[in-house]
Order: C-alpha cells, then structure tokens, then sequence
C-alpha cells in the first residue's frame, strides 16, 4: 500500500470525545463545532449491541474496510481507497444516553479528501436507515 501511512496514536474515546479533526479539510467529526469539520452524529433507537451489530454490518458490506477495535460502545475501522490505497481512520462511539453514534472520518495523508470523508459517513447514515425500516 503505498499511501497508507501510519496508523495514528490518537484514535480512542478520551473523556466521551473523539479527537478533534486536524485544521486540514480531509476530516469530519460530529464532536467539532466549526462547519467545516462539522457533521450531524448517527442516531439509533435500539439497544447498543443492536446499533453495534448494525453499524458492522453496514462497514463490512463497504468495499475495502477492515474492522480494527471493536467494544461495547466503539468501533474503529480502516478504509482503503481502490485507487492509491489511501488509508481513513473511522470511529464511531456510541453515546447510549443520548442515543448517537459520534463519528470521526479522517485521512492519514494529503491535505484535501474532496469530500470522501463526509460522503462516507452519510453514506453510512443512509445504509443505517435502510436496516431499520
């Protein structure tokens, strides 16, 4: 993979936040407040376990994505883009109380993704939709 770059030692949930987005526009993530980083977070209404198993399902039926961590309340997975294998960092962590997925989509390398970032999570949001009805 020739643009995969390293795998960043910021990912996890630290105190129920994901972290932030770099000032580069090749991030989303429905914990930032400017507009430009800024995305609306997943919403579920079953139980977490059924909104683990679903957000999987959707991941798994994505082309080229690996499941990396998985726990009760989070899912960290990795994107690969067809073309130059470009790697994405995707996060989601489940807020059980206010029952919302919160989402982080970055790129490792380059500065702008021309949208690939946010497409993906509103293409998952769209895949989320269609289990539930």
């Amino acid at each position: 993979m020739m643009f995969a770059g390293k795998r960043p030692n910021n990912l996890g949930v630290n105190d129920g936040k994901l972290a932030p987005c770099p000032n580069t526009p090749n991030c989303v993530c429905s914990q930032d407040t400017d507009a430009g980083h800024k995305i609306e977070p997943l919403t579920y209404n079953s139980t977490v376990a059924e909104a683990i198993a679903n957000l999987k399902q959707v991941i798994q039926s994505m082309p080229k994505t690996q499941i990396i961590t998985e726990n009760t309340n989070y899912l960290y997975a990795e994107f690969t883009s067809a073309l130059m294998g470009f790697v994405d960092d995707v996060e989601f962590y489940l807020d059980d109380t206010a029952k919302v997925i919160h989402v982080r989509s970055a790129s490792r390398l380059g500065k702008s993704d021309l949208g690939v970032n946010r497409n993906r999570i509103e293409a998952i949001r769209t895949k989320l939709k269609e289990i539930k009805s």
